[in-house]
């Protein structure tokens, strides 16, 4: 079965003011002239609005890290300086110490990043250590052997970081040994306090702590910092120096880039933008982002970059070591080899995936995705440290959560991960003689896969990881009934089968794409979890020039991840625009026009902007062809003193002295709410065989609070003297369509006010629905007022309304005219329908659509 289609989500659009728009369009970059394109600024200005950054200081404080004021390490409470105190005790009597890192990026940045900030305390030869699981045959966290080997060095101190926070059992034992541990992790605590020296972890601090979402990398981060703090007259180097390392592993780790976590990946991106030119500081990190082409200014140059080059090398040979040495070297010979043999790493994983992915689908279709909540796939020998990524792949796709088990065939038992999660946890005891399912978890549509896996660990040896992803492992003979039993806890959880979504952010065109809406777009990096990357609708485009490409690896070679390059065109401009559609062939594209979900990115190999298509869907094609015929009807208007496309006229800034027609034109006044909504116009235009003259009145810069204030006032005039109205009226009166009326009513009736109808129009007291012919009669009661709670969002809501149509109004007045004959031509070929009115708003845009009265 063929997994269910995207549910595309449009987010409501809003308007922000003027002010903000300006304040937006100071910090977006010069564009050179040519540029495809207009940076006006507003279209990223409506994301942030909608994102909630809508104050000049919030603004200046999400794009200037500068202007952001970083949390002191303090705000960890007692736990960070039982922490630096323990560590300045290993300073001053030269213990030694080790590091107990992890095996994906995170984990290994973290290392590096403690690894750098700590070497220059304990100088002599022997004196630090690091130490990291091997991904394919240990589990993230703590391991008696591990801890055996560091015990044999002579450790006595050792600090984790991006794990351990689950190690109960095993920092015991490490006690026995005469090593103590400081705990730095950012995974989910358990309900008793390890016996650690100190457990620095922000799951500790509320949600909306600045510091919440700090990755492993982070929290060492901060635990230097406030070492370096209690050390003022160290000799180290400054802490800045690893903001690179810092930055990678967080994007590559996908935590909320929200408070320091934004802080630090922006200042850390722009240290690492430094590798891409100058190979001395960091060569290993420089040759890797010239092996992927990158220039490590954007977070996606880690994202599908750097960070799946680190991750690549545990995936596939398990030992993760010389990743921190490609990261802190600085032998320009031995950090190229390492770069280049962790890009050879990463080319053998890309090969790996498609297989498995190829695999996985195949199993898929004998699924019933429509009775299957939870995915869960398995094989034997699948390859454990790959199966993270497919599941996530899955996931994506089916909007299900998925679970890919490698099945051992005769391997006795050990302990178990697939090196995505914090997966060490000590209550799970493992028979040796067991034949296990190794699995991996990936989550979607804010499902918590934690919980729901959780809620099986009875059927578990081993398992461990976080609400969107988790390992865990079992034996063979529980896998039926753990998938049967997984399947029936989400199915009672829900009332329908998970549909996938695609949140959309604007609507553009064609014309819109290019280097000003990037570089406008580009505000809101660094994107990630809490703030997407933006996601573009283009309507009714086609394509043109399609072939297939495979993506080749350093030596040249083709490799089988396929995609489809080609041009995306739409009327708006006669140019075509370049885009991409991954793991796609030319034929996947439909010959027919379509409308298209993507993102905008750029090529930094061949300096291209391109649009990255996500999902697609074919437009209906006519019903009829009679637009096209009716086309003849502009030879008559031709007649009439027009020639060639004069039949559509510009009167936007008023109408022309003297009055070149003999014919009197349709002249359009009403501001649309679609480009569809003037179809109707056009038809009539042809119908009467006369010219249409788009003049759409200067919008008004009234602010919300204005138009509140006198809607207000109207209503307590109109209760007060029981004077009639009808609502076509009130909304005349105002200057507002009839939806945004509807909206203001809403916010009036929370505040105690009701009406009834006085003619027919069938209106029922009370409501904010009418007829827009029916007479009203407004009542007022205190005792009907709702609470200043509901009263705050209803009239917020008026103001959003209003904005949006603020925002209509100056998007069609200030529409090249250019644009508009281009749309005004597609609807004339019957590309380009009206928009139904939506049945939830019966004042729709039905009430816009009608030409009588507007010439």
């Amino acid at each position: 079965m063929s997994p269910p289609p995207l549910q595309w989500q449009m987010v409501t659009p809003v308007e922000p003011p003027a002010w903000f728009v300006q304040a937006v369009r100071t910090r977006i970059p010069i564009v050179p002239e040519g540029a495809l394109g207009t940076a006006s600024g507003h279209f990223v200005a409506q994301i942030f609005w909608q994102r909630g950054i809508q104050t000049a200081s919030a603004l200046t404080q999400f794009v200037d890290p500068h202007a952001y004021l970083p949390t002191n390490p303090s705000e960890f409470g007692l736990e960070m300086p039982r922490a630096i105190a323990r560590l300045q005790q290993a300073i001053v009597q030269q213990e030694t110490v080790a590091i107990w890192g992890d095996f994906d990026a995170d984990g290994v940045t973290a290392t590096a990043v403690l690894w750098e900030g700590l070497r220059p305390l304990f100088p002599q030869p022997g004196q630090l250590h690091y130490y990291i699981p091997n991904r394919l045959h240990e589990s993230h966290g703590l391991s008696r052997s591990g801890l055996d080997a560091l015990a044999d060095h002579g450790c006595r101190l050792i600090i984790t970081c991006d794990t351990g926070s689950t190690n109960r059992a095993e920092i015991t034992y490490a006690q026995t040994l005469g090593i103590e541990i400081i705990v730095t992790d950012h995974h989910t605590l358990p309900a008793e306090r390890p016996p650690a020296v100190a457990i620095v972890n922000p799951r500790s601090l509320p949600v909306d702590h600045p510091l919440a979402h700090l990755s492993g990398v982070a929290v060492a981060y901060k635990l230097l910092e406030a070492l370096y703090q209690a050390l003022p007259d160290r000799d180290a180097q400054p802490l800045t120096d690893v903001l690179d390392l810092v930055a990678i592993g967080l994007i590559a780790d996908l935590v909320a880039l929200k408070g320091d976590c934004r802080y630090l990946a922006q200042r850390g991106i722009a240290a690492l933008q430094t590798h891409s030119q100058d190979p001395s500081r960091r060569p290993g990190v420089h040759r890797l982002l010239k092996l992927c082409c990158r220039t490590g200014d954007r977070p996606t140059d880690i994202a599908f970059g750097l960070g799946p080059r680190i991750n690549a090398v545990s995936r596939i040979q398990g030992d993760a070591h010389f990743c921190v040495e490609l990261l802190t070297s600085r032998d320009r010979d031995r950090s190229y080899a390492l770069a280049e043999q962790a890009e050879l790493l990463n080319t053998r994983r890309k090969a790996l995936q498609k297989d498995i992915l190829e695999q996985a689908i195949v199993k898929l279709a004998d699924l019933d995705l429509s009775t299957t909540h939870v995915i869960v796939l398995a094989e034997v020998d699948w390859p454990v440290g790959i199966l993270g990524l497919v599941a996530g792949q899955l996931a994506q796709q089916t909007g299900r959560p998925t679970i890919l088990f490698s099945l051992d065939p005769t391997i006795p038992a050990r302990a178990i991960g697939d090196g995505d999660d914090d997966i060490q946890n000590s209550k799970f005891k493992i028979q040796n003689s067991a034949r296990l399912a190794r699995g991996s978890a990936r989550s979607v549509n804010q499902i918590d896969l934690y919980q729901l896996v959780k809620g099986q660990d009875h059927l578990l040896t081993s398992f461990g990881g976080h609400p969107f992803a988790a390992g865990l492992a079992l034996p063979v003979e529980n896998l039926p009934l753990f998938t049967e039993a997984i399947n029936q806890q989400l199915r009672q959880q829900m009332i329908t089968s998970p549909t996938p979504k695609l949140m959309v952010d604007l609507t553009v065109t064609v014309a819109d794409l290019g280097k000003s809406l990037f570089q406008e777009l580009k505000l809101l990096e660094p994107c990630g979890m809490g703030n997407p990357v933006p996601r573009l609708l283009l309507k009714n485009v086609w394509f043109e020039q399609t072939r297939n490409a495979h993506i080749k690896d350093q030596t040249g070679q083709k490799l089988r991840y396929l995609k489809t390059e080609f041009l995306i065109r739409d009327a708006t401009t006669t140019a075509g625009f370049p885009g991409v559609w991954w793991d796609h062939a030319g034929s996947d594209l439909p010959p027919d026009r379509c409308d298209v979900v993507g993102e905008l990115d750029f090529n930094a190999k061949h300096k291209v902007y391109h649009f990255r298509l996500i999902d697609l869907r074919v437009v209906s094609a006519p019903e009829t062809s009679a637009p096209m015929a009716a086309l003849s009807g502009l030879n008559t208007a031709a007649r009439h003193g027009m020639g060639g496309s004069d039949w559509l006229l510009d009167w936007r800034a008023g109408v022309p002295e003297p009055m070149p027609l003999t014919i009197a034109p349709l002249v359009v006044t009403t501001y649309p709410n679609h480009w569809g909504d003037l179809a109707p116009w056009l038809a009539q235009a042809l119908a009467t065989e006369r010219p249409l003259a788009i003049a759409f009145p200067a919008p008004t810069a009234v602010p919300p609070s204005t138009l509140w204030t006198q809607l207000l006032g109207m209503a307590k005039y109109l209760a007060r003297t029981q004077k009639t109205i009808t609502l076509a009226a009130w909304a005349e009166a105002l200057g507002i369509p009839l939806p945004v009326l509807s909206t203001g009513l809403g916010a009036l009736i929370t505040l105690g006010f009701q009406w009834e109808g006085v003619t027919e129009g069938g209106m029922e007291t009370g409501t904010a629905i009418a007829g827009t012919a029916a007479a009203i009669v407004l009542h007022w009661s205190a005792e009907a007022r709702q609470p200043e709670a509901v009263i705050r969002a209803e009239i917020n809501r008026f103001f959003t309304a209003f904005q949006e149509n603020q925002f209509r109004q100056r998007y069609f007045y200030q529409a090249p005219w250019s644009t508009i004959q281009a749309m005004a031509a597609q609807m004339l070929q019957g590309s380009l329908r009206p928009e139904p009115s939506r049945p939830d708003n019966p004042l729709g845009t039905a009430a816009n659509l009608a030409p009588a009265g507007n010439f």
